[in-house]
């Protein structure tokens, strides 16, 4: 038998299931907020005589960066919306802070579109009092650290609703020594990712070859059929003979995992490894490359040195623990170069953090149809 190269792709997935298209979602989303904002102490200050009305209705706007599906950073800007009292001096006050923000977020995805956030942050603030209906005019501005958590839905793939609630610390007029004030806010963000859908392409139908006389139904007339008794399952040439080459057999196999930013194998993945070293243990005359493989997250100069880590740490696993002699095996590491899936996605990541092992041999099947 001529000697001839067979592929077993042993593909490993950190996600249970496919996506039907794929993603090509970009880290960019924008998005705006409304809410209520309450500020503290309410009506306990030094300066507070009688309580007034308050505008207690808050908003922002923002931009943010994710660093890869869980992590990521926002800026915007805020306005707490306005408190008011009067004073001892018979005058009215009116106290509303705003100014610039940024902070980290953090996302733990749960259920199917839901998740959980947390952030934390300082605000640039300019705290404002337009004293006296106006005719007087206070301002000072500082920085206010602030935390904050949320619940969020995804209507889609691009758009986010999440319910939010920020507490506000040393929210200071330290200029005139009138205000120390906290804040809590509740509200609710709209944000939009930008990318689309990639719609999966149209799957190719051959056309089909009519024939006057096609008595082993393999597509080639009897008068041109120089092998009448071919299985109706094998591709054939002209002259009716099946057509022999060299067949990748791919198998998804789902069980090798590391962690997010690790090569180091999880306990879990050695029921796989081992199946795979049976493999090259009845076949001791095959050769296995490892490629390793890296979703699109993140910087791909460390994504390739990930991948060829991820790649070695299977290859020292089938030497140090199931014998395989280390001449046969070598590791290669394509870190973005080769996804599976296009895209930045949770199913998207998971399916292209992958350990491929290609196996070449000497074994010639026939083409099936």
């Amino acid at each position: 038998m001529m000697k001839n190269t067979l592929k077993v792709v042993l593909l490993t997935s950190l996600l249970p299931f496919a996506a039907s298209a794929e993603q090509e979602l970009t880290p960019w989303y924008v998005g705006g907020g409304l809410g209520v904002n309450n500020y503290e102490p309410n009506c306990d200050q030094k300066t507070m005589k009688v309580c007034g009305e308050d505008d207690p209705y808050a908003w922002d706007v923002f931009g943010g960066y994710l660093f890869n599906d869980y992590f990521g950073v926002e800026l915007g800007y805020r306005d707490l919306g306005r408190a008011e009292w009067t004073d001892y001096s018979n005058k009215r006050n009116d106290v509303g802070a705003r100014g610039m923000a940024l902070g980290l977020v953090g996302f733990y995805p749960f259920a199917d579109k839901w998740s959980l956030s947390a952030e934390a942050g300082a605000m640039n603030y300019l705290i404002s009092n337009k004293k006296n209906y106006n005719t007087e005019y206070y301002s000072d501005s500082g920085i206010a650290p602030y935390i904050g958590a949320g619940i969020g839905y995804n209507f889609t793939d691009n758009l986010k609703l999440q319910a939010k609630y920020r507490r506000y610390e040393n929210l200071d007029d330290d200029k005139y020594n009138t205000l120390d004030m906290e804040s809590n806010y509740w509200g609710l963000e709209l944000s939009y990712r930008f990318g689309v859908d990639k719609p999966a392409p149209a799957p190719v139908v051959a056309p089909v070859v009519a024939a006057p006389i096609d008595s082993d139904n393999d597509g080639v007339t009897d008068d041109m059929d120089k092998c009448p008794d071919t299985p109706s399952t094998h591709k054939v040439d002209a002259q009716g003979c099946t057509i022999y080459e060299d067949a990748p057999i791919s198998s998804r196999m789902e069980g090798v995992y590391f962690d997010n930013d690790s090569a180091v194998l999880k306990p879990e993945s050695y029921t796989r490894l081992e199946k795979g070293a049976k493999y090259l243990k009845d076949n001791p005359h095959t050769t296995a490359v490892i490629e390793g493989h890296a979703s699109l997250v993140g910087n791909a100069d460390y994504n390739m040195d990930l991948s060829e880590r991820r790649a070695q740490a299977v290859v020292d696993a089938l030497v140090e623990k199931y014998g395989i002699d280390a001449s046969r095996l070598k590791a290669v590491g394509f870190g973005e170069d080769n996804p599976i899936m296009e895209g930045t996605s949770p199913e998207a990541n998971k399916q292209n953090r992958r350990i491929d092992a290609v196996v070449s041999g000497a074994e010639k099947r026939p083409v099936l149809k």
